[in-house]
This record gives C-alpha cells, sequence and structure tokens, in this order.
C-alpha cells in the first residue's frame, strides 16, 4: 500500500536551495546530510540532492503540490516578494484546477494546485 510520496529535486547548492524554501516559502529544515537536504512544510516534504553541475536552463525537475487556501497563499507569497513563474500567475485551468507556479534557483518548476468548483466560488481568484 502506498502511503506518500517525496519528490527529489536536483540543487546545485543546497545551503542556496535551503534559504530560498525556508525564507521565501517558510519550510522547515528536517534534515541535512551534507549533500542530501530534506525540507517540509504543512504535510510535505521534498527532498534535494546535491547535482553541482546542474544547468538550471536544462532542468526539467517539477512538482505539484495541493493545497487549500490557495488564493491566500499566493496572496500572502506576493506580499513576501516572492517570485511568480513568469507564464503561471494564478489562473483557473480547464481541467478543474486553480493554479500557479514558481521557480527555485535551480529552475525546479513548483504548481500548486488547488480543485477548483466553479459552480462554488465567485470568479474571483483570492
Amino acid at each position: 500500500m502506498l502511503t506518500h510520496i517525496h519528490p527529489k529535486l536536483p540543487s546545485r547548492d543546497l545551503a542556496k536551495t535551503r534559504s530560498y524554501y525556508v525564507n521565501m516559502l517558510e519550510f522547515e529544515e528536517v534534515s541535512d546530510y551534507g549533500d542530501y537536504l530534506i525540507l517540509s512544510k504543512d504535510h510535505i516534504e521534498i527532498h534535494f540532492f546535491l547535482f553541482s553541475d546542474l544547468i538550471p536552463s536544462e532542468n526539467d525537475g517539477q512538482v505539484y503540490i495541493r493545497c487549500s487556501d490557495i488564493g491566500n497563499w499566493y496572496k500572502h507569497l506576493l506580499d513576501r516578494g516572492v517570485p511568480i513563474h513568469p507564464n503561471a500567475p494564478l489562473s483557473v485551468k480547464p481541467w478543474g484546477q486553480k493554479e500557479f507556479s514558481l521557480l527555485d534557483p535551480d529552475s525546479n518548476c513548483l504548481t500548486i494546485g488547488e480543485t477548483y468548483d466553479a459552480g462554488k466560488h465567485q470568479q474571483n481568484l483570492f
């Protein structure tokens, strides 16, 4: 029986990765093994492995994170000055999700999504 998933993403510099996730996204450090870092927030955990030769423009690392109250978190991130992916601001997608994306310092794409029921929500995204 499967119970959890913890994505593993590449990082050129684990100290910079830690700084972005802890200071910008308010994650907490779980463990640091020198070349392997584990961070968590709420009910999710993301693992990072050191990949010094990573070329960010060639990185296809992606994670889809489901959340609740996406509008308030999106606004909170904007208020904190967290850059939103330039091609993925908060919007309602045809597949019934309200989503936005972030790019971390290594161009790992984090897409944040919440199920959207147009019949139960106003057109306002927040």
